[in-house]
């Protein structure tokens, strides 16, 4: 007919959280009442894929023991935003069309000006995020020519990278 707000209370029962939740009392013979949760549940981050709740009714009358319970499966899913920014220095960069590298030596500005490329990946939240994998092609060849001469590659914050064979091939 109306709602009414459950009076609920969390506590724990043999290791387990339990939250119990005071329907009414009289009920009459045959009532029927559907109840709507929600459940706010933290620190799911390595949980799975999905949480499961147990629901058991119990009545308080002797002459109805039977305690009838439901298994639900939540699916859990996280949720994180994740934002690539980048920015090369200096930003712009004009070549004269006359300059030529220096064939054979070690000094880096014979074989160009320097020019860096910072990326950043940030994770926007609210969750929190594990095996990311950031995959970046930079343009190295222009057909047989040298476009970019790569020299390293770093990372900082506890990254892992892997190389692209062609870096710093003439050991400059």
């Amino acid at each position: 007919q109306g709602q009414e707000k459950l009076s609920c209370n969390p506590k724990k029962e043999n290791g387990t959280h339990v939250v119990l939740c005071e329907l009414g009392n009289p009920m009459k013979a045959g009532a029927r009442i559907t109840v709507d949760m929600e459940l706010s549940v933290s620190g799911l981050e390595d949980m799975g894929d999905a949480i499961t709740f147990h629901l058991q009714l119990r009545s308080k009358n002797s002459p109805s023991p039977s305690h009838a319970s439901v298994t639900v499966t939540v699916p859990v899913e996280a949720e994180a935003e994740m934002e690539l920014r980048g920015n090369s220095l200096p930003a712009t960069m004009v070549l004269p069309t006359s300059w030529h590298g220096v064939q054979g030596s070690r000094r880096l500005e014979d074989h160009g000006i320097r020019v860096e490329h910072v990326y950043e990946l940030h994770n926007k939240g609210p969750g929190t995020v594990s095996g990311v994998t950031l995959s970046l092609a930079v343009p190295h060849l222009l057909g047989e020519h040298v476009l970019l001469y790569l020299l390293e590659l770093g990372t900082q914050g506890g990254m892992n990278c892997s190389q692209h064979p062609a870096l710093n091939p003439a050991q400059v």
